[in-house]
C-alpha cells in the first residue's frame, strides 16, 4: 500500500515531465493581467480569455535574446524605423501572442508558460500560418506513420543536404568520425535560411534521388527563431521530403523546434548532432558485436569439426568391417576355429575335415582365379575396343582418309570438284594430289 502513495513532490514532479513534454513548444494568445516586474527584471504575467487564465514568467535572460527590434523575429522583415521592444508590448489589457513551453512551478503547484517570445497580436501572422499549413499536410497523409520508413543501419552512403559553412555540419560530421564502421557522406550545399533557400533545399533533395546513389538523406541546420527556420516550413520542402524515394532523416534545430519537414521526415532528429547518432552506433558497441560475432564463430566451427570428426570415426569403423582385408581376416579367424574343432576331433574324421579343407581352399583359390580370369577378359575387351575405336586404325588396314586443302573430310565426291588440291592420309604417312576427274557414284 505504500510503495502507491506518492509524496508531493513526487506528484509534482511527474506532473511536471508530463506537461513539458507534451507541451515543449507552444503559442498561446490572450489578454495580458497582473504584469508585474520586480528588481530581477523577470516579468510575471497571467494571459486571460473569457474562459480561462494562464500564469507566465518571462526571464530576464530570454528578454535580451529578442530586444532587437530592427526586424521581425518571425518573417525576417527589416523595419525602416525602430519598433516596441518586446517588454514595451506587454502591458496589462494587451492581446499578445507568446510562445514558449509549459512547466510546472513546484513550490506553489501551478503550471505555468515559461515564456521566449512576445509579439502584439498583429505580429502573429506566420504562426497562423504554419498552423494552417500543419492543417492542410496532416490531412494530404504527409506525416503519417504508415509511410513513414526506417533508416539504415550502419549507414555507408550518406546523402547530407545543409550548409558547408554552418555549426550543423561541423557538429555532425565530427560525431560521425567517432561512430558507425565508416561512411561515404556527400554534402549536397544549400541555402538553410532567407528566401532562396527552400528552392535550393528541394531542388537538392530531388538531385540526391535522380542519382539514387545514397541509402539516406539527412537534412540538418541549426537552431534559430521561428523566421530563421521558415523555409523547412515551405510547402515545396515538405513536398519534396514526402515525395523522396530515399529515407529522409531531418534533424532542424534544437529540441523544441519543430518544422513542417521534420515532421514529413521518415525520422525526426533532436539536433544535427542527434541525426549522427541516429545513424551510426558507437564503435564500441560496433566492436563489442564483432568479439561476440567472432566467439559464435569459434563455437560453430568447433561444434562443426567435432561433428565431422565423429561421422569420420563411424565410417571408418564402417570401412573397415566391409573391406576386403577385413574379410579375409574374418575367413583367417574362422579357418582358424576349423582347425581346432579338427584338431579335437575323433581321429577318425581327421581325414574327412581335411579332406573338406583342402576342398574348401582349392574352391577359394579355384573362385580367385576365375573372378580373375573374368577380369583380365574384360580387360581384354576394353582394350580391343579402344583399339577399334581408334581413327587411325583403318588406315593401317589399307584404308585412306581423304581430306580438303583446308583439313575437312571429304565424305562425298561432290565435295570436291576437278583442279583442286587433296590430301590422302594414309597409315604410314600423308600424300598431296590433285582431283582430275570426278566420278559421283
Amino acid at each position: 500500500m505504500s510503495d502507491s502513495i506518492l509524496t508531493v513532490r513526487q506528484l509534482t514532479e511527474r506532473l511536471r515531465e508530463n506537461l513539458e513534454a507534451g507541451f515543449p513548444f507552444v503559442w498561446v494568445r490572450g489578454e495580458v493581467s497582473n504584469l508585474t516586474r520586480p528588481d530581477s527584471g523577470h516579468m510575471y504575467f497571467s494571459l486571460k480569455d473569457q474562459g480561462a487564465q494562464l500564469q507566465c514568467v518571462w526571464f530576464l535572460q530570454q528578454q535580451k535574446r529578442v530586444s532587437r527590434q530592427s526586424f521581425d523575429p518571425l518573417t525576417g522583415e527589416v523595419f525602416e524605423k525602430p519598433r516596441p521592444a518586446p517588454v514595451d508590448v506587454l502591458r496589462n489589457g494587451a492581446t499578445v501572442l507568446c510562445a514558449g513551453r509549459i512547466s510546472v512551478y513546484a513550490l506553489r503547484g501551478q503550471y505555468q508558460l515559461v515564456v521566449d517570445l512576445v509579439q502584439d497580436e498583429g505580429q502573429g501572422e506566420l504562426a497562423r500560418a504554419f498552423e494552417e499549413r500543419k492543417r492542410e499536410l496532416a490531412a494530404l497523409g504527409y506525416f503519417s506513420l504508415e509511410r513513414k520508413r526506417p533508416l539504415p543501419r550502419d549507414a555507408k552512403r550518406v546523402a547530407l543536404i545543409t550548409s558547408a559553412s554552418g555549426a550543423a555540419i561541423h557538429d555532425f560530421l565530427s560525431l560521425a568520425a567517432t561512430r558507425g564502421s565508416g561512411a561515404h557522406i556527400c554534402l549536397f550545399p544549400s541555402l538553410v535560411q532567407g528566401n532562396a533557400a527552400a528552392r535550393e533545399i528541394a531542388e537538392a533533395l530531388q538531385r540526391v534521388n535522380e542519382q539514387a546513389w545514397a541509402e539516406v538523406i539527412v537534412l540538418i541546420r541549426g537552431g534559430g527563431s521561428l523566421e530563421d527556420l521558415w523555409p523547412f516550413n515551405e510547402e515545396a520542402v515538405a513536398q519534396a521530403v514526402f515525395s523522396s524515394k530515399i529515407p529522409v532523416l531531418a534533424g532542424v534545430g534544437h529540441e523544441v523546434d519543430v518544422t513542417l519537414a521534420d515532421m514529413t521526415a521518415d525520422v525526426r532528429a533532436a539536433t544535427p548532432s542527434h541525426a549522427a547518432q541516429l545513424l551510426w552506433p558507437p564503435r564500441e558497441e560496433l566492436a563489442q558485436r564483432l568479439d561476440e560475432s567472432h566467439s559464435a564463430l569459434l563455437g560453430r566451427m568447433a561444434d562443426r569439426l567435432e561433428e565431422a570428426e565423429r561421422l569420420l570415426r563411424e565410417r571408418s569403423k564402417h570401412l573397415q568391417w566391409l573391406s576386403p582385408e577385413r574379410h579375409l581376416s574374418r575367413l583367417g579367424e574362422r579357418l582358424v576355429r576349423l582347425a581346432f574343432i579338427l584338431n579335437k576331433s575323433l581321429p577318425g574324421r581327421l581325414g574327412d575335415a581335411a579332406r573338406r579343407l583342402e576342398q574348401q581352399r582349392a574352391a577359394l583359390r579355384g573362385h580367385m582365379l576365375r573372378a580373375l580370369e573374368r577380369r583380365e577378359n574384360m580387360l581384354r575387351r576394353l582394350a580391343l575396343s579402344v583399339e577399334n575405336a581408334d581413327p587411325a586404325a583403318p588406315l593401317k588396314r589399307g584404308y585412306a582418309l581423304v581430306l580438303t586443302a583446308g583439313g575437312d573430310i571429304l565424305r562425298s565426291a561432290r565435295q570436291t570438284a576437278p583442279g583442286r588440291e587433296i590430301v590422302v592420309r594414309l597409315g604410314d604417312g600423308r600424300l598431296a594430289a590433285t582431283v582430275t576427274n570426278v566420278h559421283p557414284g
